[in-house]
């Protein structure tokens, strides 16, 4: 077979393959860099291609063996390996425990904030935090609905200008 007649048959077989690296990489632009690889291997390897064979098979072999390959070199290239006598060290990220500190300093600046509200945007905001709905906070406050939402969202913006270090 000519490279002009193996170009043109793989042009048609290439069709297929994409679904099936779709299938083993769970990704669009990961099968498209497989489809990719695959059909380079194909074309500098056409001279072990028999003729009268399947060479969407062929092809296909190509493209498993390929994955398989990449997905080994991945696990390799991620796996930490500790020639370390003291094992202590290398299991000890299981062990620690999170600073709870910065949730204190949340928890005052969040105070503070609330603390520097006008009362007719913290009441409002407040109730609503606390799980009433719109209506239930307008009868409540005997203001219109429309007010609860435009109080809730100014007291949502200025905590939001305040708390901006938190974003």
């Amino acid at each position: 077979m000519t490279g002009q007649e193996f170009s043109s048959q793989i042009g048609k077989v290439s069709k297929s393959l994409k679904p099936f690296a779709i299938r083993l990489t769970k990704d669009v632009e990961d099968a498209n860099d497989l489809l990719q690889d695959t059909l380079i291997k194909g074309y500098t390897n056409r001279e072990k291609f028999s003729d009268g064979t399947n060479l969407k098979a062929w092809l296909f072999t190509i493209m498993r063996n390929t994955f398989i390959t990449n997905y080994q070199k991945m696990v390799r290239r991620n796996t930490y390996i500790d020639n370390s006598d003291n094992l202590q060290q290398f299991n000890s990220i299981q062990n620690s425990t999170q600073n709870l500190g910065t949730g204190t300093f949340i928890q005052q600046d969040l105070t503070k904030a609330l603390g520097k509200l006008e009362d007719e945007y913290l009441s409002p905001f407040m109730m609503y935090f606390s799980g009433y709905k719109y209506h239930e906070i307008a009868v409540s406050l005997e203001i219109p609905i429309g007010t609860v939402k435009n109080r809730i969202h100014i007291a949502r913006k200025e905590l939001k200008q305040m708390l901006h270090m938190y974003a």
